[in-house]
């Protein structure tokens, strides 16, 4: 009984995570966007605008659920729950801290993959279940942008993955700090084992690897549909593309979606290249800086930060670039990301094999 009581405290607090998450993310990008466009943003609800994000979730939990009279009810009505829920589980693998995990299991990574992908359902029932041609053009869209974007994202990931060995990630996580128990090569040349820090980190246990990062970066953003990989919700186009027909929570919990896509993506990208719970200060010396730095508490504070560094890049970038066309969009997957991701794959199993053997 105690059991299940705790897996229940773990869903709830993952879901309040995700809530909390949403709400401030925001208010973050709109006080971000005004920064880079040199305006003010929200000022007036709350002492800075602060309960600004507040008084919108109010107001759309009071809003109307409105049924269009010619849309496939279940369809319709189920979208937005498959799209969230899709999203969330993903958050159930991720491992916070040294030995904090919601759900160890030996293959996260491939678990987080296969969950994720589920969103794409979601999104093509919203847009057929819709009956609407904006909100079906909008869904086929990210139909063909997900399943697209997913293969060099996917290689990247492996890249990742031939280096550690593992698909485990808190294992992967181990392996990057000073808690590792295997011998660890900066670039494949210096030993770092029991230095710790950034030294340790995925992104320099071979120069390749930093390549694969930028590929999945850039392909995270396509898979959480932002700026300039937009186009399943180009206003100017598709009114709102998949979700135009909905309103209220609904509408909410494709919003919360978007915005726990944002979170989740980055988390992946931190815990395989960029030492996931891990501190960026290493051990000099007598100095233990990274033995100091590393803990439970720690694990925590330095996978938020440095998950939240990753959104605030993705935000940046969504007020900077102006969105890309579909044929730009696809040249750039399949014609440049998917063929380097591919090399950075090939060249990491043979740097395992011959480099780090």
């Amino acid at each position: 009984m105690v059991i299940y009581l705790i897996y229940i405290g773990v869903a709830i607090g993952l879901f309040a995570f995700a809530a909390v998450f949403a709400l401030f993310a925001v208010y973050y990008e709109r006080k971000l966007s005004a920064f880079i466009q040199d305006r003010i943003g929200p000022n007036e609800t709350g002492k800075y605008g602060t309960l600004q994000t507040i008084a919108d979730i109010v107001k759309l939990i009071q809003k109307e659920m409105i049924n269009p009279t010619a849309v496939d009810k279940w369809l319709y009505a189920l979208a937005p729950a498959v799209i969230f829920i899709a999203v969330y589980m993903g958050f159930a693998a991720m491992p916070w801290a040294p030995g904090l995990v919601p759900s160890k299991t030996n293959i996260g990574l491939y678990y987080i993959f296969a969950i994720i992908s589920i969103e794409t359902l979601g999104i093509l029932m919203a847009g057929w279940g819709s009956n609407n041609k904006y909100s079906i053009l909008g869904a086929m869209r990210s139909a063909a942008q997900i399943i697209s974007y997913e293969i060099p994202a996917g290689f990247a990931l492996i890249s990742a993955v031939l280096i550690c060995g593992s698909l485990d990630l808190q294992e992967i996580s181990m392996q990057q700090g000073v808690l590792v128990k295997e011998q660890v090569k900066f670039l494949g040349i210096w030993d770092v084992t029991g230095m710790g820090g950034i030294l340790s980190w995925n992104i320099f246990r071979a120069p390749h690897l930093i390549i694969a990062f930028v590929i999945y970066f850039i392909a995270s953003l396509a898979e959480s549909n932002r700026a300039p990989f937009d186009i399943p919700e180009a206003e100017s186009e598709l009114v709102a593309g998949f979700h135009t027909e909905y309103t209220g929570m609904r509408f909410g919990l494709v919003f919360l979606a978007e915005y726990s896509m944002m979170f989740l993506v980055s988390m992946i990208g931190v815990i395989l290249f960029l030492g996931a719970w891990n501190t960026p200060l290493p051990n000099i010396g007598s100095i233990h800086l990274a033995d100091w730095t590393t803990g439970t508490a720690w694990g925590i504070f330095w996978i938020f930060v440095k998950t939240l560094l990753l959104v605030t890049v993705q935000i940046w970038i969504r007020w900077t670039l102006p969105r890309l066309r579909v044929d730009q969009l696809m040249d750039l997957c399949w014609k440049v990301l998917t063929p380097l991701a591919f090399i950075c794959m090939v060249v990491s199993a043979i740097w395992r094999v011959w480099v780090m053997n």
